[in-house]
């Protein structure tokens, strides 16, 4: 499969291009592009990234968090990327408890981007909808 070309833009000095970390990694790495050294607790915080992104229509990109913060309880809020945003991408960072505090350094590793083909889908409208075994049974209901 030929690769989606993604065209980014650095928008200022210290602003990197996403890197993969290994040949098989699904996620290309964000980084902070930050002056100074910058602290992250409780309340979410904006990390900018220094890029902005032109994503060709088709493709989804997720903003999600990198395995290594969160074992240490930093979290970055799950976003999309839509086609046709062209501005800075800004990374939403937290950590998942009051006691819990991290420092994020200019060029850190913040979050991961991974990018997925769009399923072509339209709603229609239906009086019923197919019966299946678990039916209404919602979060929880197939066990834990």
């Amino acid at each position: 499969m030929q690769p989606a070309a993604v065209r980014v833009k650095l928008l200022r000095d210290g602003a990197r291009v996403p890197t993969r970390a290994t040949d098989l990694a699904t996620g290309f790495d964000l980084s902070a592009c930050i002056d100074a050294p910058l602290r992250i607790g409780n309340s979410p915080v904006l990390v900018p990234t220094g890029i902005a992104l032109e994503i060709p229509p088709g493709i989804d990109a997720q903003v999600r968090p990198r395995s290594g913060l969160a074992r240490q309880g930093v979290l970055c809020s799950f976003g999309t990327i839509d086609a046709d945003y062209r501005g800075e991408l800004l990374v939403t960072l937290y950590t998942i408890a009051p006691g819990i505090e991290h420092t994020i350094e200019p060029g850190d590793r913040i979050a991961q981007l991974v990018f997925g083909l769009l399923a072509p889908a339209e709603f229609v409208l239906a009086a019923e909808l197919g019966a299946t075994a678990r039916g209404t049974g919602g979060h929880g209901s197939t066990g834990r």
